[in-house]
């Protein structure tokens, strides 16, 4: 029942209104009674009315200033004003602030009751309304994670302009921003002389190796999803170390004895050509299948200690238990660079993401990266990039123009 509030400072007005009306007919219940405004505002608080019938003539708060408490307050709340002759101009003010009709003194049972009925109505529209709004929204909720997995599909294939891309991002509570990192992984199921899997097993790895990447990305602000080549991708708001990646690698080969492929590298795109950052991706992993499990550890021992100055081939190699020729051999061989190629590119890339997202110092960055001087990181920086890290720094500044 829609609780119902009359405020008016003359009983016998009250009364009448009461007793005037059937009110169950209308899904309505009188809750209270107020003779002033200040009374009412307790009244309708307390109550939660929904119909509220207020003189505008009353003492300690008049019906205006009830009226806009009421609006601030309760603003579901349908206001119908008691008004005399008078009390006119109040009344045509009163409109302006919302209200939902006025009755003029005395009141005419039969204008309150077509006036309640109306007002009844609409309350049970909007009540329906928001039932199927909550509705909505908790299938909204429920189909969050497949709605955005779509939405990330076409994205990647360029199927939205930027101001699509952007009404997605919101209504899928995603951040409005391009993500900062892109990976995919590949399952090469099919090798050499193996029998075709059947959909059904297939379908079942697929989903543990899916499983596996979201328990290791977890605390990163992510979309996972399939690509329409059962590629699984991911678009990270928050940049994830090589470490992940590379452990799920192992945690896949470990626990499904099935190889994967993962590439995944920073992303600088604008939200409009995220689809060439998946290409690129996609086409990087699957180069990823010539390259040799030596020179995937050679590769993972450097984005591990990268930071240590004295990482040099000869101890990588004596790590890997190979000799310094033969490691520089093969990574010049499958990667197309030295072996000080791969460290200088790493350490470079590093210090690309602690320029543009740090205040730290350059000599700061230099350490971190792997470098005893600044003078030889900003060096080896220039050599790579065309500039030195202040200017490169100064160039990727927010609004410097450079």
């Amino acid at each position: 029942m829609w609780k119902v509030l009359i405020a008016d400072d003359e009983p016998w007005i009250r009364s009448g209104i009461r007793s005037s009306v059937d009110w169950r007919v209308y899904g309505m219940e009188v809750a209270a009674e107020a003779e002033d405004g200040e009374e009412a505002l307790e009244l309708a608080v307390r109550h939660e009315v929904r119909v509220i019938l207020v003189d505008l003539n009353m003492p300690i708060m008049n019906g205006l200033t009830l009226i806009k408490h009421i609006r601030e307050q309760l603003p579901g709340t349908r206001i119908i004003i008691i008004t005399g002759h008078n009390e006119f101009g109040y009344a045509q003010e009163a409109l302006r602030m919302q209200v939902d009709d006025y009755i003029l003194k005395p009141v005419d049972p039969a204008q309150l009751r077509t006036v309640l009925s109306r007002v009844a109505g609409e309350l049970d529209a909007s009540e329906k309304r928001e039932e199927q709004l909550e509705l909505a929204s908790k299938q909204i909720a429920k189909n969050l994670p497949l709605l955005r997995e779509r939405f990330c599909t076409d994205w990647i294939q360029g199927m939205l302009t930027e101001s699509e891309i952007l009404e997605q991002l919101g209504f899928l509570k995603l951040p409005e921003r391009p993500p900062v990192q892109m990976g995919v992984i590949r399952w090469p199921e099919i090798r050499g002389d193996q029998r075709i899997m059947k959909e059904n097993d297939r379908q079942l790895f697929l989903f543990a190796v899916e499983n596996m990447a979201e328990e290791l990305l977890r605390e990163y602000p992510k979309v996972l999803f399939r690509d329409r080549a059962d590629l699984i991708v991911a678009c990270l708001w928050e940049e994830a170390p090589d470490s992940v990646f590379h452990d799920l690698e192992q945690a896949v080969q470990t626990y499904l004895k099935i190889p994967v492929q993962v590439y995944a590298e920073r992303v600088d795109h604008p939200l409009a050509e995220i689809g060439d950052a998946y290409r690129q991706c996609k086409a990087n992993v699957f180069k990823e299948t010539a390259v040799s499990p030596l020179v995937r550890k050679a590769r993972q021992t450097i984005r591990e200690q990268f930071h240590d100055p004295d990482l040099t081939l000869e101890s990588c190699a004596r790590l890997l238990a190979v000799s310094p020729v033969y490691l520089s051999r093969v990574v010049k061989q499958e990667l197309g660079t030295t072996f000080v190629g791969l460290v200088t590119g790493t350490r470079i890339k590093k210090a690309i993401q602690l320029l543009t997202s740090t205040d730290l110092s350059i000599l700061e960055i230099a350490e971190r990266v792997g470098y005893e001087s600044q003078h030889y990181f900003s060096t080896a920086f220039k050599k790579v990039m065309g500039m030195s890290p202040n200017q490169y720094r100064k160039g990727s500044a927010p609004g410097s123009g450079e």
